[in-house]
């Protein structure tokens, strides 16, 4: 049992240095996204110290704040907790160190009507740094937990069960882009224990009955019945579906009400089922079949107060539709039949609300010995200090590092260029890519990609049409009006943003900020193994690989994810974003500086 969490006195030095890393994490956000005019407004002074970033606000007052070159999609982040306050009138300062301060000095230089949303995002902050004190305390009984159940070599820690280990290690690391991310809006320190990954807790499912005239789709074959959870009679007329018990309560009988079921429906009394939380939160895995995950709508929210994390029935839908056109896609590219494997995400049931339903997520068999490890866990800490890469690296790659990533980005990137010239990019970012790592017969180490929630992607009819004719699916086989357009732009954005960003970028940035390897070396692999995938597209004239080239190789500025802005400071009105999620604004291209390939 997990011990309770010590107060701020206690844990004195570990609370100033989550405080202080918070800090430097949203002001590097908020700089990056250019809130209040930070960026656009500011002018780079040098004192003693260190540059300095100037934005005047008015009669003779600035705020300040200490700054470093950076380069990760942004020219500039912070290098200090602190904002200071100037007037030049009477020459006296102020310093503002912890977000609570910092959000109500800058939330005086907003517009009127989005001051509400720096109030939410402080209390945002404020969730999220209650949570990294929790993950300080009981970091190392969960490590305790983790090797106690799985062994002490976490690059032997195999199969499906195993993988959600490393699920609770990148639940301990903080998102390579949202500044919160550890924060989930309204849960508390008790529900958090009770259910969240970093915690490696598990749980019963509970249940509810629901009519089956108001049930689309149908769970598995062997679900439980009615009967089997104790709800006598109901058999023949309803389904049962699982609920996340977090999502019990006033959540629930709302939509019960919304959808005109709660005389017909009937919760169960009986949780059933154990379940332990994945890196999503709402989706679990069940503990006696590790290979069917279920993801469940929760009545919260993560990286930020818009992206709530339930179920919306079209994105089911969606994802099932996305996951037929990639497996057509593999049928056409052979190569990839043997190193990308993907998730079956077809089966699923709703009753047409956003918090009544559930995907019920199969695995592909033959993985109990390999071992499958989400690409966000790669620079989490794993017991015994190391990082997970470096795990990884020495069993599967005789202590190289660079020769893993290098492995995993040749593959990722030779997917996902091929994926573009069928005009198609993926939300697959760290969370919803694997590698899955073992040994072949003659010793050799195998990698392949692990694929998972297909919903989301952007597709240029044009190009999937010239690409597979009469078999292109249209907009009519996907719910999200949004997911087709007539042009590469939205599909060069999320290619940019999530494979290259999020998926390559990261880590290049990551692996030099351990120690790895020089910067220049890491974001030289990075280019060249995009510049030969990008190059088998073709790069003459209109052909896909010569888009990719000029506008993420040699662009002197890349699409960058505003995801504070558009997730918690500013309504979708205010920010004209269409989707919270792929809403942006730009920063310096750092593949472009190292140099152009041949």
């Amino acid at each position: 049992m997990i011990g309770a969490l010590p107060g701020t006195g206690a844990g004195g030095a570990e609370a100033d240095a989550s405080q202080g890393a918070l800090v430097i994490r949203v002001l590097g956000a908020l700089l990056r996204e250019d809130v209040v005019g930070l960026r656009s407004s500011g002018r780079l002074v040098h004192r003693p110290d260190g540059a300095w970033l100037r934005r005047d606000t008015g009669e003779g007052q600035s705020l300040l704040l200490p700054v470093t070159e950076d380069g990760f999609q942004c020219e500039y982040t912070a290098r200090l907790p602190l904002v200071v306050g100037e007037f030049s009138a009477s020459e006296e300062s102020v310093s503002y160190r912890s977000c609570d301060t910092i959000l109500a000095a800058l939330r005086d230089l907003a517009d009127p009507l989005d001051r509400d949303g720096f109030d939410v995002f402080a209390e945002e902050c404020r969730q999220t740094l209650a949570t990294m004190r929790l993950h300080t305390a009981v970091r190392d009984e969960v490590t305790k937990e983790l090797t106690d159940r799985h062994g002490p070599a976490p690059a032997r820690w195999s199969g499906m069960s195993a993988a959600l280990a490393y699920d609770t290690l990148a639940a301990h690391l903080d998102h390579p882009v949202y500044p919160t991310a550890r924060g989930r809006s309204g849960l508390d320190e008790r529900q958090l224990r009770a259910y969240a990954p970093e915690l490696a807790p598990r749980f019963a499912l509970r249940w509810i009955a629901l009519p089956r005239d108001a049930v689309t789709g149908t769970p598995p074959d062997g679900w439980p019945t009615p009967a089997r959870l104790g709800l006598t009679g109901l058999d023949s007329t309803h389904v049962a579906l699982p609920v996340h018990p977090l999502t019990v309560g006033p959540a629930l009988e709302g939509a019960l009400r919304a959808t005109g079921l709660s005389e017909r429906s009937v919760l169960a009394d009986r949780a059933y089922l154990e379940a332990v939380p994945t890196l999503s939160m709402r989706t679990v895995a069940l503990s006696a079949q590790p290979f069917l995950h279920i993801k469940l709508p929760l009545a919260t929210a993560t990286l930020g107060l818009r992206n709530r994390r339930t179920i919306k029935p079209g994105t089911l839908l969606d994802g099932a539709a996305g996951q037929r056109l990639i497996e057509r896609i593999i049928d056409r590219e052979p190569r990839f039949a043997s190193t990308i494997l993907h998730a079956d995400e077809t089966v699923y049931a709703h009753a047409g609300h956003e918090l009544l339903g559930a995907l019920f997520r199969r695995y592909p068999d033959g993985l109990q010995d390999s071992v499958v490890v989400p690409m966000a866990a790669l620079l989490a800490e794993a017991p015994g200090g190391l990082l997970v890469v470096d795990h990884l690296a020495d069993r599967f790659y005789a202590g190289d590092v660079l020769g893993l990533l290098d492995a995993c980005l040749t593959l990722l990137f030779d997917w996902q260029t091929t994926l573009f010239g069928y005009g198609i990019a993926l939300e697959s970012h760290q969370q919803n890519i694997s590698l899955v790592l073992d040994r072949r017969q003659d010793g050799r180490t195998r990698l392949r990609l692990l694929l998972k929630d297909n919903d989301g992607p952007r597709i240029n009819t044009v190009r999937l049409r010239e690409r597979l004719g009469t078999e292109a699916p249209g907009p009519a086989g996907f719910d999200d009006v949004r997911t087709f357009t007539e042009g590469d732009g939205p599909v060069v954005d999320l290619f940019t943003t999530i494979t290259v960003h999020l998926c390559a970028g990261a880590y290049a940035f990551g692996l030099a900020g351990h120690g790895r390897a020089p910067l220049p070396v890491l974001l030289r692999l990075v280019r060249d193994r995009l510049a030969e995938a990008i190059e088998r597209l073709g790069t003459g004239a209109g052909e896909p690989g010569a888009v990719l080239r000029a506008q993420v190789l040699d662009a002197p500025r890349l699409p960058v994810k505003a995801m504070v802005t558009a997730g918690t400071l500013l309504t979708k009105e205010r920010s004209g974003a269409a989707d919270i999620n792929k809403h942006y604004t730009s920063g310096p291209n750092y593949l472009r500086s190292v140099g152009t390939s041949s």
